[in-house]
């Protein structure tokens, strides 16, 4: 090996503990005479991968005509648009995302998605219907400490309010950042939300692994110049917010497959980031999580026997407990790719993460969790349709969540119900994770990679799976182009049909299959 002090990108193969199944690939078939043009109108509505560069000029360019915008869609004088992200979509269709503000404060629900076809033509996608006006000033209670006055929009009629965050820890170690919004005028609390994410999958263990490091001088570290410069960091034990170590290693062999040898949580962790990013930016069109070019990055060893896993906005990063008794971290495919997918959300339609917009939100990074380990075709950890069924929580080896049939869990949603809402988002998620999985798969009993599922359906029906690859670009596209912050489950329907009839057309099979999925959940 070269002593150079250049840098310069490793891959190696290094080892971590197997888990040996079937790989096997559902094929999805094509109706003969239909492919070109279903190909043809696909790549258009599919969206461009643009450099970091192009992205902030794009981002640029929308912020220096917003005010031309703001009168085009109908705001009213005392309101602005702050362009926060451009998807351009092959056609030459470019989709804005804009944060509104009222008078110079923010308005919380008043995001929205203004879409321009190459010909000019407009339509814009909304958080809120509802016109900002909030009633006057005057008479407003002093903001609490530390809070920023808001207008609040998200629900009921916009009104002045203020925004406060409120830290802390939940009682089994993961940090907490409480948003809470009160109404400026009565001090009544009307929505209130957490920014920590979490979520649970399965043990790492994928065998023999690609990762990027770095060499410099005589050491390397886990650091993917190749992924935006992702870089995994060892916490230690240690139940904090600090960085953490960044890992290093004098023959870049990482890792032994054993809980015990420090170095194997962080390889099942790079390698999760590795593969997500490149899920993102293969399939999806998408530079890095938030589209710019930019890593997150990881923190494993996060405190002791901590059974979870989170994605920090604030940090923009992922951090992996070791799991029971330090024995199972939490570092596998499916964890890395839904903690990623958490931030993906943030910087897309910023679901908030409460009532039904946080089962959407914590539904997306389970699909596109899962997705990513179907992606990976790893042999070690083939893809399943089964969350946290390797980490073993409740002691019996049952998986933490089921999509085929969500309410196998015992808490978890498989329908819509108007109280669907009021369950925890990791329950009220069912109803997106059940969707996606009869779109993917259809409904009844069936085989994928040796796991057998049995699907049901609300109202009876039969549904035909159009694909998992189908379902994923269609939830991706309606997730970053139609989803806003205050997307309930009827409005996820809309966005999804809406992204079938961009990518495959209004009188397709996709249409038609994903309007039968939603309907089979009881969402019509």
């Amino acid at each position: 090996m070269s002593s150079s002090p250049t840098s310069r990108n490793r891959t190696r193969m290094l080892r971590t503990a197997a888990v040996v199944a079937s790989a096997a690939m559902v094929a999805v078939a094509v109706q003969s005479g239909t492919v070109s043009a279903a190909a043809e109108r696909e790549a258009g509505a599919t969206a461009l991968t643009l450099s970091s560069g192009a992205r902030a000029q794009a981002i640029s360019a929308a912020q220096s005509e917003a005010a031309t915008t703001a009168r085009a869609i109908g705001l009213s004088s005392e309101e602005r648009l702050v362009a926060r992200d451009v998807i351009k979509d092959a056609d030459g269709t470019v989709h804005t995302r804009y944060e509104r503000t009222y008078a110079g404060l923010p308005v919380l629900g008043g995001d929205l998605v203004v879409h321009q076809k190459k010909d000019g033509s407009r339509k814009t996608t909304k958080g809120t219907e509802a016109r900002i006006a909030p009633a006057a000033a005057r008479g407003l209670k002093p903001a609490p400490a530390g809070a920023r006055q808001v207008v609040w929009a998200a629900t009921g009629t916009p009104v002045f309010a203020y925004e406060s965050v409120v830290t802390g820890t939940e009682p089994d170690g993961t940090p907490s950042e409480r948003h809470v919004i009160t109404d400026a005028a009565t001090g009544a609390e009307l929505y209130a939300y957490e920014a920590i994410h979490t979520g649970t999958g399965t043990s790492g263990y994928s065998g023999t692994v690609p990762l990027g490091t770095t060499q410099s001088g005589s050491a390397y570290s886990l650091t993917d110049a190749a992924r935006g410069s992702h870089k995994t960091y060892d916490l230690n034990g240690a139940a904090s917010t600090a960085t953490g170590t960044l890992f290093t290693d004098a023959d870049d062999a990482w890792g032994d497959g054993t809980p015990s040898n420090r170095q194997t949580a962080a390889v099942d962790a790079h390698y999760g980031a590795a593969v997500t990013w490149d899920f993102y930016k293969s399939e999806l069109g998408r530079n890095g999580i938030a589209g710019d070019g930019k890593a997150a990055y990881s923190r494993v060893h996060y405190g002791n026997a901590y059974v979870n896993a989170f994605w920090s906005d604030s940090c923009f990063c992922m951090t992996y407990g070791d799991g029971a008794n330090n024995q199972k971290p939490l570092t596998s495919l499916d964890v890395a790719g839904h903690e990623m997918s958490h931030g993906l959300t943030a910087a897309t339609a910023k679901l908030n993460y409460s009532r039904e917009s946080g089962g959407l939100n914590e539904a997306t990074s389970d699909i596109l969790g899962t997705s990513v380990e179907f992606f990976a075709n790893n042999s070690s950890d083939a893809g399943d349709y089964l969350i946290g069924e390797k980490i073993d929580i409740r002691g019996n080896g049952t998986p933490l969540r089921y999509m085929d049939k969500p309410s196998k869990d015992g808490v978890s949603a498989d329908y819509w119900s108007k109280t669907v809402g009021r369950l925890d988002v990791h329950h009220s998620s069912g109803v997106g994770n059940h969707f996606f999985y009869l779109l993917s798969e259809g409904s009844g009993a069936k085989t994928v990679n040796g796991v057998s599922y049995d699907s049901p359906t609300y109202d009876g029906s039969t549904v035909a799976g159009i694909g998992r690859t189908k379902a994923y670009k269609i939830w991706y596209k309606a997730l970053s182009t139609y989803m806003t912050s205050t997307t309930n489950y009827a409005g996820a329907r809309t966005a999804t049909l809406q992204a079938a009839a961009d990518l495959y057309g209004a009188s397709g099979p996709e249409y038609q299959q994903v309007a039968a999925a939603w309907k089979a959940v009881n969402v019509n």
